[in-house]
């Protein structure tokens, strides 16, 4: 069953109707300022689509982890100033999600304007496992909308929550996939079904544990898998070699000296880093040195030595895996790419994908942040997914409930 599109909706007219629209602004904060807006750019196109259609458009969404209350450090503000800084359209925000001055804005919402309603998860009914709950959260959104209102989820980031903004609220209203959630489908569609061999896989970040079931997906259908990151570790110990302090998962060993193994039978090969970038401690002011992947216990920092980045032979391995495929996919950083001395793996990987041809895709937020922070821009790349978990799942087969959500709709 195929989904009503954000084409079908503008094809019906939206002018003069309620919009409501499922953003993903989930964007990283220091205090109040954005220090990555990409979420933020990426949901600008519909809402600007709606926007100049005449639309009344009411913007949900949520920002970081709040205990189903109020609390200012989750405000959505931060993440509605940014839009509105970048918006060609009025901008307003609401006070509350579904309270007084929620319903005042909307009823006085104009033609075009944009309501950004506060963080959806300030009201615990949002995450609640009771069904009942969240369907009179969802009620209360859909009454914002008055008689002839609509529903657009485009947060690709959300639809494997089973949240009443995403799942409840679309038995509710007519309601349609939105361009990012399509783009993203049509991404990792390209991944998962028929992609243009060789189709090679950059995994990296702190835990294996994150990604036991992405790679368990992979090993049947990848022709690469580049294993980088704190997760390189745990497979070098797995392989039975020292590796110092470094961030290990002793409890995942087995799993991943069965990946190992897999990986012979299935023809996938799993790669692993060949030298290591190894510190004295974490910090940017740290000694470091580059030693052989197996051998990380023998430099000056002995037993204590700490692995914070791949070394550059291997980032140089790496990148030529990478130009000889026609698909790559890339989810988490090399090492600690925030500070300078252990951001040479990651900015490879990103220099090589940058300089690639092939049908390139970087999930998650961590690997998206990465390549802004290094001073590469979204357009260098073939595609950044704004998914994360989301993306993740899909590509281990899971259902995503959203998306089951706006299919039986």
């Amino acid at each position: 069953m195929t989904s009503n599109t954000l084409d079908d909706l503008l094809a019906d007219g939206v002018r003069g109707r309620h919009v409501l629209v499922r953003s993903d602004l989930n964007v990283p904060l220091d205090g109040s300022t954005v220090t990555d807006d990409g979420r933020v750019r990426a949901s600008l196109p519909v809402l600007a689509k709606l926007s100049e259609a005449g639309a009344r458009v009411l913007v949900m969404a949520h920002l970081g982890r709040p205990k189903g209350a109020p609390d200012p450090k989750y405000s959505i503000r931060p993440a509605a100033d940014r839009l509105a800084e970048l918006a060609d359209f009025d901008v307003e925000v609401a006070q509350d999600v579904v309270g007084s001055s929620a319903r005042e804005l909307a009823a006085g919402l104009q033609d075009g304007a944009v309501l950004i309603l506060e963080n959806v998860r300030f009201d615990p009914r949002e995450t609640s496992k009771n069904d009942d709950e969240r369907a009179s959260f969802a009620r209360e959104l859909a009454d914002l909308t008055g008689a002839h209102g609509a529903y657009v989820d485009d947060a690709f980031g959300a639809v494997h929550r089973k949240h009443a903004s995403v799942v409840d609220i679309a038995q509710l209203l007519p309601a349609y996939q939105g361009d990012l959630v399509r783009t993203e489908m049509e991404v990792l569609r390209q991944l998962t079904e028929a992609p243009q061999r060789p189709y090679v896989v950059v995994l990296g970040g702190s835990k294996v544990s994150d990604k036991l079931a992405v790679i368990d997906q992979l090993l049947g259908r990848a022709d690469h898998l580049l294993i980088g990151g704190g997760m390189a570790f745990t497979f070098l110990a797995a392989m039975g070699y020292p590796v110092g302090k470094s961030l290990l998962e002793e409890d995942q060993l087995e799993t991943v000296r069965g990946y190992l193994a897999r990986s012979k039978e299935t023809g996938c090969d799993i790669i692993l880093p060949t030298d290591v970038v190894v510190a004295s401690k974490f910090g940017p002011d740290a000694e470091h040195e580059v030693l052989p992947a197996d051998a990380i216990d023998s430099g000056r920092f002995g037993a204590s030595g700490l692995g914070l980045d791949i070394g550059p032979a291997s980032g140089e391995a790496f990148v030529s895996y990478i130009r000889s495929a026609n698909t790559v996919f890339w989810n988490g950083p090399m090492g600690v790419f925030e500070l300078e001395a252990f951001s040479g793996g990651t900015r490879a990987v990103a220099q090589a994908l940058a300089d690639s041809e092939a049908f390139s895709v970087i999930g998650g937020g961590d690997s998206a942040a990465a390549v802004r922070t290094l001073g590469f821009s979204d357009d260098d790349f073939g595609h950044i997914s704004t998914g994360g978990g989301a993306s993740l799942e899909y590509l281990e087969g899971k259902e995503l409930p959203g998306l089951t959500a706006l299919e039986g709709n």
